[in-house]
């Protein structure tokens, strides 16, 4: 295992097996399965179907193919998989586009967590902010046993401990959950005229069902794995437990308001703003102890998510450029530039940009299954495995930008052909050049004989 082979006491660091698991479940969640959740609720209870068949057939399987393949090729960066299998041209854009997305979450998960945390202390902002920003510099530069195994089971434990609270008290008190019915499969959202099912809610859940974002992460702990067996636990399965967590706060987000179109009511004069409704919820069922998960969720969860973005982001340069890790020196060589860029990207209106940040995500999810699809091609497995979340994905990214607001604003006359023929399009590239792959391995082995 590239934990043993390749130690270097830093990030190649075998940990125990609970400890992994703990922090790909934190790494992955974060606040997605809570935030996403929320507002996939406002759709009504479809969103439970598409949290439950995306999860099983696309996330986990996505998440599971994307940590293996890390380990197949010595815990490389998911950028360095993609070159492999994609090409060095696909690699290439990848890296910028995974970048981009890496700096973007982890700013946005600077400036979150300090704004929160000045409202309820009455510190001023900028404390918060430097003293988030300098935990993101030692995180993302120390060994990974020191910090983050340390710290992140805690709060995955939290995290487990908030959502299992929730489910119990909707168990106990035969909480009004609506019921996912034939009758039910519509378009509850208050602004249905623009927030269709497709695509809007396979973009708004995503860390729930599916998401791109992943497979940044799921490299880490491919680093620190002791054994491939664990790969369904630690990779599916910490995507299943996510998604599970999920449908809970779906669940208890419908509840609490006492339907669907209360909810969106409640959400539309609160700015649909998920954090007040994670606090409230938490202090109504929860009581005090509530309360302080509640707080923890929306500062801890973020945070946890902001230092994993920039580690990634290391890994993904020092890969990239063959640089050894080892000496805290090298660390730095990476670790500083990227800072100084992150410092003064904070200083940018994200209000629009951060609007992109759903469909980045789903994108590079699109690329990761095809990534899949053509390992298992080339390996003469069952394909279709990937291949098919892989076109289904595409068509709805391809969709949501054709359609969205902040993107080509179509009408849904015209996107939806488009994004489907789209998909198509690609679809077909993929299986002429898996076809042509096959003709040339046949004519190699004729050749030989």
């Amino acid at each position: 295992m590239p934990s043993e082979r390749l130690y270097d006491g830093v990030d190649y660091v075998p940990l125990p097996g609970w400890k992994i698991f703990m922090i790909q479940l934190l790494n992955i969640a974060g606040l997605g399965p809570i935030f996403g959740a929320i507002l996939g609720a406002l759709f009504g209870p479809i969103v439970f179907l598409w949290i439950v068949l995306g999860s099983i057939f696309i996330g986990s399987a996505h998440d599971y193919f994307s940590g293996m393949l890390a380990i197949r090729h010595d815990g490389k960066s998911i950028t360095e998989v993609i070159g492999f299998y994609l090409g060095e041209r696909v690699k290439t854009v990848t890296i910028m586009f995974v970048m981009v997305l890496l700096i973007l979450v982890g700013v946005v998960f600077v400036k979150g967590p300090a704004s929160i945390l000045t409202n309820l202390t009455g510190v001023e902002n900028a404390v918060w902010f430097y003293l988030i920003f300098a935990y993101y510099i030692v995180a993302t530069i120390f060994p990974v046993d020191q910090i983050i195994g340390r710290i992140y089971p805690l709060f995955a434990i939290a995290l487990i401990i908030m959502a299992a609270g929730l489910a119990s008290h909707m168990l106990l008190n035969a909480a009004p959950i609506p019921e996912l019915t034939l009758s039910s499969l519509y378009n509850m959202h208050s602004s249905a005229g623009s927030f269709f099912i497709y695509p809007m809610l396979f973009i708004t859940v995503a860390c729930g069902a599916i998401s791109g974002f992943h497979a940044t992460q799921s490299p880490m702990m491919a680093r620190c794995m002791s054994s491939e067996t664990h790969g369904r636990p630690f990779f599916y399965g910490a995507m299943i437990a996510e998604s599970v967590i999920a449908l809970i706060w779906a669940a208890a987000a419908m509840a609490f308001f006492g339907g669907v179109d209360r909810l969106n009511a409640e959400m539309l004069l609160h700015k649909m703003d998920p954090s007040w409704a994670v606090n409230l919820i938490c202090s109504s069922w929860l009581g005090k102890f509530g309360g302080f998960l509640a707080v923890l969720g929306v500062v801890a969860c973020p945070v946890t998510t902001g230092d994993t973005a920039f580690r990634s982001a290391r890994l993904i340069v020092a890969d990239f450029f063959k640089f050894d890790q080892k000496s805290i020196k090298n660390r730095l060589i990476i670790s500083v530039p990227m800072f100084v860029i992150a410092y003064f990207v904070t200083m940018v209106n994200f209000d629009i940009i951060w609007r992109y940040f759903a469909w980045l995500n789903q994108t590079l999810a699109v690329i990761i299954l095809y990534t899949c699809a053509v390992f298992l091609a080339r390996a003469g497995r069952f394909h279709w495995v990937m291949t098919v979340p892989a076109v289904f994905m595409t068509a709805i990214c391809s969709t949501y930008i054709l359609i969205a607001p902040e993107g080509f604003k179509l009408s849904t006359g015209v996107a939806y052909p488009a994004g489907i023929i789209f998909s198509a399009a690609v679809f077909g590239v993929f299986l002429f050049a898996n076809s042509r792959r096959r003709r040339q391995a046949a004519g190699s082995l004729l050749a030989i004989k």
